[in-house]
């Protein structure tokens, strides 16, 4: 017996799914939030779903543009909110596939030392850079995402470019190196040998533990190798170190009586670890049984 045909989606649907990945990523990189962007995206695919396809000439652009207005208008009152967080805030992890990293720009773009960057700029600033910077969008193109005109658009996009470069990491960061790091990592905290786990922590090592006020974890930057290790040193023996990755590099999930607790990303330079982001707010930690596609 011939099975029933499925019904094949129209088109404004065949178009938002062709895309939708792509969305979500534009507005993980506004929010760093990974709940926020998914209902972003929703809000997106509500107002998609009214458009007359006849009036659209580009509809991916179409597409990032209202992901874009909706971000901002989420991003505006997220800053609100993040400005009585208490410790510090880091954004919202998402397990990802290896094959991100062969795009090193776009690895780059989604990592927490790079999302931590873009949150010192103003939302204008994030969009502009983002849409320009990671997805190439033309300039004629923000400037109807964002309400500027094309000149106001490179002037911001100019802006902001330098404000990044003065921030962000310096050099590029190899997966493989993060990933040797880490293993190294994850032995001397399994082991608990401290001289071990000083021994793959650069001198000015810092550590960054987001609990949200929710469960237990500094409330200011942890500076120093020493200071760091004694930190570290407090996971349980019985905890379980998973290594995954996250926002583009390898990351560790620790887990604790079979609950992730906590994952744990690093900033490699010359074979030590130099920044370390422990997220440990179980509000953040809830998209980590599936891999999240990263594309643009």
């Amino acid at each position: 017996m011939r099975e029933p045909s499925r019904p094949t989606p129209d088109p404004a649907t065949e178009t938002f799914l062709a895309h939708r990945n792509l969305l979500f990523i534009v507005a993980y990189e506004l929010l760093g939030s990974a709940a926020d962007a998914e209902d972003v995206v929703q809000e997106t695919w509500l107002r998609w779903a009214d458009v007359d396809l006849d009036t659209v000439r580009e509809r991916r652009a179409y597409l990032v543009r209202i992901t874009t207005r909706q971000a901002l208008t989420r991003l505006r009152t997220l800053r609100r909110r993040r400005e009585s967080y208490v410790g510090p805030w880091l954004p919202e992890p998402l397990l990802t596939t290896p094959d991100v990293a062969e795009d090193a720009e776009l690895a780059d773009s989604v990592s927490m030392a790079m999302l931590l960057v873009l949150e010192t700029l103003t939302p204008t600033e994030r969009a502009v850079f983002v849409l320009r910077e990671v997805f190439d969008v033309a300039y004629d193109e923000i400037a109807e995402a964002v309400g500027r005109s094309p000149a106001a658009v490179r002037q911001t996009a100019h802006r902001a470019r330098a404000h990044v470069a003065a921030r962000r990491p310096r050099g590029a960061v190899s997966p493989a190196e993060t990933r040797d790091a880490l293993a190294a990592f994850r032995r001397a905290v399994a082991t608990g040998d401290l001289n071990a786990l000083l021994g793959v922590l650069a001198p000015d090592v810092v550590l960054l533990t987001d609990g949200g006020g929710v469960v237990r974890a500094a409330t200011a930057p942890v500076v120093g190798a020493g200071a760091v290790a004694r930190v570290l040193a407090r996971i349980p023996a019985a905890a379980s170190l998973r290594p995954v990755w996250a926002n583009g590099f390898p990351a560790l999930v620790v887990r604790l009586d079979g609950a992730v607790d906590t994952v744990l990303a690093a900033r490699c330079d010359d074979g030590l670890v130099t920044g370390l982001y422990a997220v440990r707010n179980p509000g953040k930690l809830t998209r980590l049984e599936q891999e999240t596609v990263v594309t643009r």
